[in-house]
């Protein structure tokens, strides 16, 4: 894998079917040309992603947008100027020359124009949209920063830009406008209370049977390899992660008691932690209000046994 480097290289390596690892504001992704299917292919085996997880393809503006997606709704529309840039993925019926392999043979696709300068002027550059799941093995922590992406994918990326640590450090909010009400796939730092103030009622989406609508959906995600238990800390030697209240526990590390600052610290934390080879490390649950429900998804997962 080559080191940092420049957008117009990055752009170049997109546009000839390669990967290249970039920052957004939310996680740094895997990025492929999205109508590329060979390209895309590539990153699921990079990632050792399953099939039936589809990837949020990264556009620079509405109108790219409109060239993906087969129908553009009023509730997009609103949505997307008033957060684009930003941290939410709209799910909408898909073009027909979107490959298959991007949206995992659903008729959808997620589009999302991320809010990092780099990100969007990588899109720019390769002229291409981006399919893009977050930079890691497949389950993992989240990367917020390069030097994430590089221990956890080696020699697999072609080239990564390195944007700095991430701003929002928990992945999109993903909705679905494909039907009717629309639903909410997966929770993220934009909540569904600020989005029923401009669209009105959404409802929550269950998992169906076979390929997901959203990334993000497997039991199992976000996961230190150090065995996280949510809740008080056990016996034995571990790590201690809490906002409210300290426990004993080896090593103890105080989060902000604000959702915003802590979403945007746990992937490092958690990326820490792990390299440090505790036994566990038990982390507080968070507390149970709305603008922490990307959090309390995000740890539900990470301490998730099921596979």
């Amino acid at each position: 894998m080559a080191g940092s480097s420049s957008v117009e290289q990055a752009a170049a390596l997109i546009r000839a079917g390669r990967l290249v690892a970039f920052p957004t504001e939310t996680v740094y992704g895997l990025g492929a040309n999205a109508l590329d299917a060979r390209a895309v292919a590539r990153i699921y085996e990079v990632k050792g992603r399953p099939p039936e997880s589809p990837v949020i393809v990264h556009v620079d503006s509405i109108a790219m947008t409109r060239e993906l997606a087969r129908e553009w709704p009023p509730e997009a529309e609103v949505l997307a100027t008033r957060y684009w840039p930003g941290p939410l993925t709209l799910v909408l019926p898909k073009q027909p020359h979107v490959p298959d392999i991007v949206t995992a043979g659903l008729p959808t696709v997620g589009l999302r124009a991320p809010a990092h300068p780099l990100a969007l002027e990588l899109i720019r550059a390769a002229g291409v949209p981006i399919a893009a799941p977050s930079a890691n093995r497949f389950t993992e922590v989240s990367p917020t920063t390069a030097e994430h992406v590089r221990r956890s994918l080696g020699d697999a990326v072609d080239c990564i830009l390195d944007g700095g640590p991430t701003e929002i450090g928990i992945e999109s909010t993903v909705l679905s406008l494909a039907g009717s009400p629309p639903l909410l796939l997966r929770p993220g730092m934009i909540s569904r209370a600020e989005i029923e103030a401009l669209i009105g009622p959404i409802a929550a989406g269950a998992l169906p049977e076979g390929a997901h609508p959203s990334p993000g959906l497997h039991p199992r995600h976000y996961s230190p390899r150090t065995p996280l238990i949510l809740g008080p800390p056990p016996e034995g030697r571990g790590a201690y992660v809490w906002w409210n209240r300290a426990l004993p526990a080896a090593r103890a590390v105080q989060m902000p008691a604000v959702a915003a600052g802590y979403g945007a610290r746990l992937y490092a934390v958690l990326h820490e932690l792990d390299e440090e080879s505790w036994d566990w490390i038990a982390v507080e649950p968070p507390p149970e209000y709305v603008s922490w429900a990307a959090i309390a998804d995000r740890l539900r997962r990470a301490a998730s046994s099921e596979r």
